[in-house]
Parts: C-alpha cells; sequence; structure tokens
C-alpha cells in the first residue's frame, strides 16, 4: 500500500515552498509531504491536511457524499471571478465560524497554492438548485489575481495547475470533515474552450512576463491553469541601449567625486546674484511649476541669467560636460530651482548666500514621501541626505507645512505657504476656455458626450519599478454600461513602463492621452475623475466637479506606503475597489460631492491664483 501511494505521490512532488499574502487573503504555497525512495514525510503541521489526500490515493471510499456547483466563473485578463456552494451530505453548515472553503490548485509538480474563499450564504447565490437549510453557508465566492498573487505581487509561479474546491467543516462536539473535489463541468464558462491573458511584474532590476492560459480539463472535470514565463530580465541590461545606460568605473568615479571636487572648485568664483538654474530630473522640457515661475519672470523682464538642465529621468546618463557644466552652475547661481527628486545635488553643501528651492510638482499632501517613510519599503535610510539641504520648499496651504518639512528633512520655517503656481489656471477662465476649445476642435470626439478620466498614480517605488495593473479594470463591463453617454479617457502615469494596448472593439470609447503633457488642461474638460492615490485630486477639487477613488490596493497601500490623513474621511469622494461599484457611484450619482468644499478650504491657503507672483515675490525678488 505504501509504495503503491509514494508512487503517486512522486509524480506530484512540491518544487518550492513559500507564504504568500495579498488582498487580505492568506494565499500559500505548500509542501506538506515529502516523498524519498522508501518513505513518505509528512509535515506534522499538515496532517490533518494531508490526511484526505491520502485516503483518496489509498482508494479508501468516503462515508459523506460531496455537493458543489459552479455558479458563476469569469475573467478579465488574469483575474478570475467564481462562485457556487460546496456541501457533504448530513454535515451540517449552519454556523460561519465553522466553515472554511479554498480554492487548491495542484501543480503537475506537487506544488499546492491555496487561495481561501468567502463564505456566502446559500440564499445569496445564483442558484435555483433545491438546499437544505441545513447547508446555509454552503455557498462561497473569490476574486483572484493571478498576477499579482505572491508575496511580492509576482504571477503565478510557472506550472500547470488543476483546480479543486477543499472544505473544511467542524462540527461542535464531533471531528473536523474536510474534502477535496474538483469543480466540475466548468467548459460552458470559457469562450471558444479557452481563456488567455498576460501577466507582468516590474521592480528596478526585473521584467518578468508571464503568459496565463485557462482551458477545461476533461478527465479531472476542472480547471487547468497554466503560467508560461515569457521574459525574465534586467532591463537595466537589455536593449539597443545598454551599452548607453552603463556605467562603468570612470563614468561613477566622475560622476560622484569629480563632480563633487568641481562644485567645491567652483564655490571659489563669485556667487552670481541674477543667476537662476531650472534643473529636473524628471522632464525633458520646460512645464508645470517650472512653465509658471520662468514665464512670470520673463513677462516682469528682470535681465536674469536663466539656465534649463533637464533630464527626462534620473536613470537618463548625463555626459561628462553636462556633468561638469552642472557642477559649475550649482556652484556660481544665487537661485536653484528644483521641481521634484534630483539624487545628484543632495550631497552638495550649499553655499552661502544660495538658495536651494524645492517647487514640489505635487499639490497638497496625501501619501506619505520622503522621510515621512523610515522603515517602511522603499523609505529612505535615516542616513540619507536627500531633500535635506533645500533652503525653501512651497506647498498649498500652512495646514499641510510640517508633513512636507517631515517629509524632507528640514526645518518647517523653511516651508513657505505660497500656493502652487500650476493652480494659477483655475482661477483663469479665460484659460479655461481657450483650453475647452482647443481640445475640442483637435478631438472633436470629446462634444457631446459626457468625459471620464482615467489618472491613477504609478505602483512601484520609483520611476525604475514604476507600473499600473491595468488588468484590475474591467473594460468590457465599463463599455457595456457607459458607452452610449460618456467616453474614458486614460491619463497613465509618465513613469508607468507597462504598455497598455486599447482594444479595438471599444476605440469609440476609450482613448489614450497619457502622452498629452498637461494634465490640468485635460481637467477642463473632465466630467468625471476617476483617481486612486494621485495628487491630481487636489487640482480637480478647484472646480467642484464628481470624482471617484478607485483603490482596489487600499489595505495594501496603507500597510506598505501609508497616508498623512485617513484615506477614507480624506477623500473627497466615494472609494470604489472594484469595476462594479465605480459603475454603481456613476449611475446612482453618488459622489459625496458635499466633502469637497471643506477639502479645498483646507488644502488651499490663497483662492486668488496669484501663487505664481508669490513665489516670485517672496523666494526671489525679496531675496535680491
Amino acid at each position: 500500500m505504501l509504495k503503491r501511494i509514494v508512487r503517486k505521490l512522486r509524480k506530484r512532488r512540491s518544487s518550492a515552498s513559500s507564504n504568500i499574502v495579498n488582498n487580505d487573503l492568506e494565499y500559500s504555497i505548500d509542501k506538506p509531504l515529502e516523498i524519498q525512495k522508501d518513505r513518505i514525510i509528512i509535515n506534522k503541521d499538515k496532517i490533518n491536511e494531508s490526511l484526505p489526500i491520502l485516503n483518496e490515493l489509498a482508494g479508501k471510499i468516503e462515508e459523506y457524499i460531496p455537493h458543489r456547483k459552479i455558479t458563476h466563473l469569469t475573467w478579465n485578463g488574469p483575474i478570475l471571478e467564481i462562485e457556487g456552494y460546496f456541501y457533504l451530505e448530513n454535515i451540517p453548515m449552519k454556523n460561519e465560524d465553522l466553515v472554511k472553503k479554498r480554492l487548491v490548485l495542484i501543480s503537475s509538480n506537487s506544488l499546492k497554492v491555496s487561495i481561501p474563499l468567502q463564505d456566502v450564504l446559500i440564499k445569496d447565490i445564483n442558484t435555483s438548485d433545491k438546499i437544505s437549510e441545513e447547508y446555509s453557508w454552503a455557498g462561497f465566492k473569490s476574486k483572484v489575481n493571478f498576477a499579482t498573487i505572491t508575496s511580492h505581487n509576482r504571477p503565478l509561479p510557472e506550472e500547470s495547475y488543476r483546480l479543486f474546491l477543499e472544505l473544511d467543516v467542524h462540527v461542535l462536539g464531533d471531528k473536523l470533515y474536510k474534502k477535496s473535489f474538483p469543480l466540475g463541468n466548468i467548459e460552458h464558462f470559457l469562450d471558444n474552450g479557452f481563456h488567455s491573458a498576460k501577466m507582468e511584474y516590474y521592480t528596478a532590476r526585473k521584467e518578468m512576463k508571464y503568459n496565463l492560459l485557462a482551458t477545461y480539463d476533461l478527465p479531472l472535470k476542472t480547471l487547468k491553469i497554466t503560467s508560461s514565463k515569457l521574459k525574465d530580465m534586467d532591463p537595466t541590461v537589455m536593449g539597443l541601449d545598454a551599452d548607453e545606460k552603463q556605467r562603468g568605473v570612470f563614468y561613477r568615479l566622475v560622476h560622484k567625486y569629480c563632480f563633487s571636487l568641481t562644485y567645491k572648485l567652483c564655490k571659489m568664483f563669485p556667487l552670481k546674484e541674477k543667476k537662476i538654474i531650472f534643473a529636473s530630473d524628471s522632464r525633458s522640457e520646460l512645464s508645470g511649476n517650472f512653465q509658471f515661475v520662468f514665464d512670470e519672470l520673463l513677462k516682469r523682464d528682470l535681465d536674469y541669467d536663466y539656465h534649463l538642465l533637464l533630464k527626462k529621468g534620473v536613470d537618463e546618463k548625463k555626459s561628462y560636460k553636462e556633468i561638469f557644466t552642472l557642477a559649475y552652475h550649482l556652484a556660481t547661481a544665487k537661485y536653484i530651482l528644483l521641481d521634484d527628486f534630483y539624487p545628484m545635488i543632495y550631497p552638495l553643501k550649499i553655499r552661502p548666500g544660495a538658495e536651494l528651492i524645492q517647487l514640489w510638482h505635487a499639490v497638497g499632501a496625501f501619501k506619505t514621501f520622503g522621510f515621512s517613510r523610515l522603515g517602511r519599503p522603499g523609505g529612505p535610510s535615516p542616513k540619507s541626505k536627500n531633500h535635506r539641504n533645500y533652503t525653501k520648499a512651497i506647498v498649498s496651504s500652512h495646514n499641510v507645512a510640517k508633513h512636507y518639512a517631515e517629509g524632507f528633512g528640514i526645518d518647517v520655517d523653511k516651508v513657505v505657504p505660497t500656493g502652487i503656481p500650476r493652480t494659477d489656471v483655475f482661477f483663469n477662465k479665460e484659460y479655461q476656455e481657450n483650453v475647452r476649445k482647443n481640445l475640442y476642435e483637435e478631438y472633436p470626439f470629446l462634444k457631446g458626450k459626457k468625459v471620464i478620466m482615467f489618472a491613477p498614480t504609478f505602483r512601484g517605488n520609483g520611476q525604475q519599478s514604476a507600473h499600473y495593473p491595468m488588468e484590475v479594470l474591467n473594460l468590457e463591463k465599463l463599455y457595456h454600461e457607459l458607452k452610449d453617454e460618456y467616453v474614458f479617457l486614460f491619463k497613465i502615469h509618465p513613469f508607468v513602463k507597462n504598455e497598455f494596448s486599447i482594444p479595438y472593439q471599444y476605440s469609440d470609447f476609450y482613448y489614450d492621452f497619457s502622452s498629452y503633457r498637461e494634465i490640468n488642461d485635460l481637467l477642463f474638460i473632465t466630467d468625471i475623475l476617476i483617481t486612486d492615490y494621485s495628487s491630481v485630486c487636489f487640482e480637480y477639487a478647484l472646480l467642484n466637479k464628481p470624482m471617484i477613488f478607485f483603490a482596489f490596493d487600499v489595505e495594501e497601500y496603507v500597510r506598505t506606503r501609508d497616508f498623512y490623513y485617513d484615506y477614507h474621511s480624506f477623500i473627497p469622494g466615494p472609494l470604489a475597489k472594484t469595476t462594479e461599484q465605480m459603475l454603481s457611484i456613476i449611475q446612482k450619482e453618488d459622489f459625496k460631492m458635499e466633502k469637497i468644499e471643506p477639502f479645498v478650504d483646507y488644502f488651499f491657503e490663497d483662492l486668488d491664483g496669484n501663487s505664481t507672483e508669490r513665489v516670485v515675490d517672496q523666494l526671489i525678488i525679496d531675496n535680491v
């Protein structure tokens, strides 16, 4: 008997083991049995889990008859939604606390993935089957994203899996009843007999792509899921520009030590009182706050000496000439204006009389950043010099000054509530009307329908790992429910690496505006904004228009990133965690508009459209 069990189990040997948590559901990948030549070693913590498998393989006849049915199964990319019921005949299920159900994936190599199912009352399951009240908690449902199923939000490991339902029922005063069973005939839930989707994973040093294929396994009468790895590479050393991105020892020496030495030597030159530098490592052209301040200075004809030192990203290699030129200008300029993270500047000691001014690109204070993230994933080291040499930083209101001071690691008296220059257009009716006119002329499909703009922030710890999981949106459902009244614009964050293509059958509803330079201009033709943790909500609130916060991963975001305020009480609009909730809010027009006015009053110091003038007057002219 033992040899027969060993032979069967050896074919299903596990190849990995780890614990993974996702979306508040405790997923696990286990190796409960260790198969050796002449023995089976059972993990003592997995005895209850192992016995049903051993009994089944040994041919032991089950005493209790299982009843199960899948009543709903749909796919949206790599996301599976499943609903149904499962119970054992003559084993009552009247107490939810005594019932556990799982979706179990068993690979051809005995890798076991367990996914807890949500217990649901049988009366809430869409079925016409007559089921006794004895089994009132037999129902279940779940939504599983196979693209982010591991603890590091990686895709389902490369294997072929069969899906089973697993049931635990504890009867008080008796014992634990456990049973695993295949899903049954679910072939009719698969269009053309199969479903396929792409799964992606991004970090600064890893880019992974998988293909997920779901088919019907006729012999076992269940769902077969195959995860195939298509790509696994380090993006920094691949591609046509790999040589350009590689930084050898000599380049690193120049970039770090020669740059710093040159800066120190150039500080011997006189400080140029009329010299202003606009430096950015996140934009290749003048825009945003930079554009407004620059235009205001030009308008006043103040005879300043301007230098634009702009790069599209922190990973874009500077030439040797650019490195030494940057060091010279930083050492001799009276005013150095930044608009984002700029790592080369932070180790420098700003000379007396010079001003390093951070015109931070975001408005208000929402998700934590900088030193507010000490001790959190992706947070800085306590010894980091990042941001700490700013002599001034601007904010929208004195109410958020303390948060910026904490995030930048500077004294609060260096944070000035001037307002944010690029928000001035929200008080300029003529500008707004011209923008709307130009957009309607260039994009006539925007006229005649209401406009929804989807503008989420990226996921990841920065530019090099930025991505967004587009599969969380159900494009088909949004299209069929909203296409007659709305158009839907995508404004994806410029850092996002994973490409997104709009399916051709929805091209009369979805439009990609991600490359459109100024998101604020698009807000003037937007009727409903959908965002999540992006600071765009601050600007849009100035228009007093409805917005929805589509935060499907808010619990994970709170755990790893956190906010300066309680998320639920902070957001000036309703929270939606699914496409269905989003649609319900739109159709019922339940936008919680009463939250917008107090939101604006708290996060904006002056509602006059003169923020740019205050920046120039208070931080530049008054310091001459």
